[in-house]
């Protein structure tokens, strides 16, 4: 058994390389994440991107830690997520091996 603490989410998208966009590439339709029940893209998001905030009745986007994988225009059930990859230039690096 290993003694090893698990790694918050944070701690492991502190490894990921990003060159930050001062825009958002992640536009929700407010309207639409009004009605929406379950808000699926604030738990399929592998990086913790969308939550949704009560006071503001309306979806917050993190956008700066997006992996951009896809996985919230997917799952978005009225399909209305402006989901676009950053300009040239910013976004994540990947590093293999």
């Amino acid at each position: 058994m290993s003694n090893k603490i698990p790694e918050h989410i944070d701690d492991k998208l502190f490894t990921v390389k990003y060159k930050c966009d001062e825009e958002t590439h992640l536009k929700p339709n407010q309207e639409d994440c009004k009605v929406c029940k379950d808000r699926p893209c604030t738990y399929c998001c592998p990086a913790n991107v969308y939550s949704w905030d009560e006071e503001q009745n309306k979806t917050l986007v993190g956008f700066e830690n997006c992996l951009e994988c896809g996985a919230c225009r997917i799952v978005c059930p009225a399909k209305t997520l402006d989901w676009k990859y950053p300009k040239a230039g910013c976004g994540v690096s990947f590093k293999f091996g």
